[in-house]
């Protein structure tokens, strides 16, 4: 092991002097403004869709259940939860918390509710510009979308690279070490023995292709969620005296106000919006170009219907989810005690999750915690295969299926590695890959945007019709010959404009 240090010590440290002033400045000057800023404007040009049409995500998301042999919309739907639902909902939370300060989880519900409309956008896009594979389900996606509309294919490959670094690699490992770092707090288990078995699991589902992914994780996203959340409220109802109290530091601490601030008003107020806003961008992934990866492939009858499916699964992860670990997390009386007595050591995001648990739940809750963060972080490797697979065909067209072959074999080398790996040096690489992808799709789907607009203006004048399930006619965009025939026939003789 020392011989190895000797020889990675010196890559990791020029690594780090390239990596972090990069990911500092796209997530302090970019990131966190065009993320807020495109989630405000999209809000504006859906008119509130997320706060007009809540209520109806709800309906399509759980609704959407047939898709013939192809892959239907809820499975779409718990492909990309199985992306969102991981690492950043219980580890990812647990530092925001204690870099950020509670403020963070105020910045993460701001995030998640401007994202809504952010999601909605990008999986529309995905749904319109996706094509048909020869294995009978769609692909499509950021690169896609790019390429087909904007007509800028270099653009789509520099962002298919970039998910596929971030997915491929850094996210995989960081799955694969949160899960690792839970089963040996749990069970003392070494962390490459869990590696090992884990990329054996893994391998078992992503060599049976994307419908195998999406079947797993149709079975185990739910069933963890609900678990999940039901121990929640369970723990939130026993200490709901202290709840107000607790909301208030949240609302407090975001403003650079209260007690747990400490020192400067600004730098806490900084802090907070910072790690909230990534943090809560890592695990809702609105904005990203991940999730309409899994979007593209759901058979739906209108593209709009599964975006609002993927926005409500901003809902789900961020505001449910990761609201349950901030709970978890605050009502606890761990955080506390590690504030007061070693305020400025680092910490393991996991562990201080599972520390919580077991506060409210005795043994019981680190054997809970290290389950679940098992099952989430597991079906976030393979979704995570998924969205990297869609993105290597886009690549290698003519020899995709080598190329995915040759990607298997990686992903799972990365599960390994990063089972042994310092979870800090995972989650900074993640942070880098993850600013450079966002700031590549959001840039696009600004441009992008007044189409899915067009796209949900006709799904809500044909509900308004009285049409229970709307059909898609590219003809009511201005360029329908950009949309793959085969996938959406144009059916009006004279097309309308996107202002219709």
């Amino acid at each position: 092991m020392e011989t190895l240090e000797v020889v990675i010590g010196p890559l990791r440290d020029g690594l780090y002097a390239i990596m972090m002033p990069v990911s500092n400045f796209i997530w302090s000057y970019i990131l966190v403004y065009l993320l807020l800023g495109a989630g405000l404007l999209f809000t504006i040009m859906t008119r509130g869709m997320q706060f007009r049409l809540f209520r109806h995500m709800a309906y399509v998301t759980f609704s959407a259940r047939g898709a013939g042999d192809g892959i239907s919309g809820f499975q779409a739907f718990a492909t990309s939860m199985a992306a969102r639902v991981g690492t950043g909902n219980l580890a990812g939370v647990a530092l925001a918390l204690w870099i950020g300060g509670p403020g963070a989880i105020f910045w993460m519900w701001v995030t998640a509710l401007v994202g809504f409309a952010t999601a909605f956008i990008e999986s529309t896009l995905a749904q319109v510009y996706k094509h048909r594979n020869e294995d009978g389900v769609f692909r499509g996606g950021p690169a896609y979308y790019i390429e087909r509309c904007l007509g800028w294919r270099w653009l789509g490959a520099l962002f298919a690279v970039f998910l596929i670094i971030a997915y491929g690699l850094a996210f995989n490992a960081a799955q694969s070490n949160t899960i690792a770092q839970g089963m040996n707090g749990a069970f003392g288990i070494p962390n490459w023995i869990t590696g090992v078995v884990i990329a054996i699991l893994a391998g078992s589902v992503i060599y049976g292709g994307l419908k195998s992914v999406a079947r797993t994780a149709e079975k185990i996203v739910p069933a963890m969620a609900i678990a999940y959340l039901l121990v929640a409220l369970w723990i939130l109802l026993t200490n709901l005296p202290a709840v107000p109290d607790m909301l208030s530091l949240i609302v407090m601490s975001a403003f650079g106000l209260g007690p747990a601030v400490g020192g400067a008003a600004g730098y806490a107020i900084k802090a907070a919006m910072e790690n909230g806003v990534k943090r809560g961008l890592f695990s809702n992934e609105a904005g990203m170009g991940s999730t309409p990866n899994a979007a593209a492939q759901a058979t739906v009858k209108h593209p709009a219907a599964q975006g609002l499916v993927q926005s409500f699964g901003v809902f789900v992860d961020t505001i449910v989810i990761c609201s349950c670990t901030a709970v978890v997390i605050l009502l606890s009386g761990v955080y506390e005690r590690l504030m007061s007595d070693s305020p400025g050591d680092s910490i393991e995001g996991i562990q201080l999750t599972q520390d919580a648990m077991v506060d409210h739940l005795g043994g019981f809750g680190e054997i809970f915690i290290a389950l679940a963060i098992l099952f989430f972080a597991f079906t976030s490797i393979l979704a995570n295969f998924s969205f990297s697979s869609v993105n290597i065909e886009f690549l290698f067209r003519r020899h995709a299926k080598k190329a995915v072959s040759v990607f298997k074999v990686i992903i799972i080398a990365m599960v390994l590695l990063g089972s042994v790996a310092e979870l800090s040096v995972v989650w900074d690489f993640a942070d880098l890959a993850m600013g450079l992808m966002a700031t590549t799709n959001l840039f696009a789907i600004l441009i992008m945007g007044p189409i899915a607009v067009a796209v949900l203006k006709d799904y809500e004048r044909q509900r308004r019709d009285g049409i229970k399930e709307p059909l898609f006619d590219p003809a009511i965009l201005k360029r329908p010959e950009l949309v793959d025939a085969d996938v959406w026939p144009v059916k009006e003789a004279n097309p309308v404009g996107e202002s219709k």
